[in-house]
C-alpha cells in the first residue's frame, strides 16, 4: 500500500516524457545517481510540478500536525505562552525546511525510476541491481578512452562479457 501511495504521489507531481532515454544520458544519470549527485531531469525526461508538490506536502504536514497538536494541546495550554510561541516558530521553520528535503527525495525517486526504465531498454538482460556499478565502471573507462557514442554500447557489452 505504501509503495502504491508513493507511486501515486510521484505520478501526480511529475510530468514524464514518453521519449526513450538515450544511452549516454542514461549512463551519465546512473553515474550521477550512484555518486549521490543531482541528476539532470531534462536528460531523464521528467519535470517537477512544484505547485502539486507543495499541495502534496501540505497534506502530509496536516496529517502530521493535527494529531501532534491534538496530543500536545493541553500541555501547551498550561505552559507559559512564550514557550508555545517558540515551539510554534521552530515547528514552522521545520515545516519550511523539510519541503526542500521532500522535493529532493521526490526527484531522487523519479530519477531512479527513470534510470531503471531506461535500463530495461538498453540493457534488458542485465538487471539494474546487479550490474549498475559494473556498467558505471566500464562507462568511466570509456570516458577516459573518449569513445564515440556509436561505439559506446558495443564497448560496454564487450567488457561485460569479460
Amino acid at each position: 500500500m505504501l509503495l502504491s501511495l508513493k507511486q501515486k504521489i510521484i505520478d501526480y507531481v511529475f510530468t514524464v516524457s514518453k521519449q526513450p532515454i538515450l544511452l549516454k544520458d542514461l549512463l551519465i544519470a546512473n553515474s550521477q545517481y550512484l555518486e549521490k549527485l543531482h541528476v539532470d531531469p531534462v536528460k531523464l525526461g521528467f519535470r517537477l510540478k512544484v505547485s502539486r508538490a507543495y499541495l502534496v506536502y501540505i497534506v502530509l504536514v496536516i496529517l502530521f500536525t493535527v494529531p501532534f497538536t491534538t496530543i500536545t494541546h493541553n500541555l501547551f495550554a498550561n505552559l507559559d505562552p512564550h514557550v508555545s510561541i517558540i515551539v510554534a516558530m521552530v515547528l514552522t521553520a521545520v515545516v519550511f525546511i523539510f519541503f526542500n528535503f521532500f522535493r529532493v527525495w521526490l526527484v531522487d525517486q523519479i530519477a531512479l525510476s527513470q534510470i531503471k526504465k531506461g535500463w530495461q531498454i538498453h540493457f534488458p538482460f542485465f538487471p539494474y541491481k546487479e550490474y549498475n556499478k559494473k556498467i558505471n565502471e566500464i562507462f568511466q573507462q570509456s570516458n577516459k578512452l573518449e569513445l564515440q557514442k556509436k561505439d559506446l554500447q558495443k564497448y560496454i557489452l564487450d567488457n561485460l562479457a569479460d
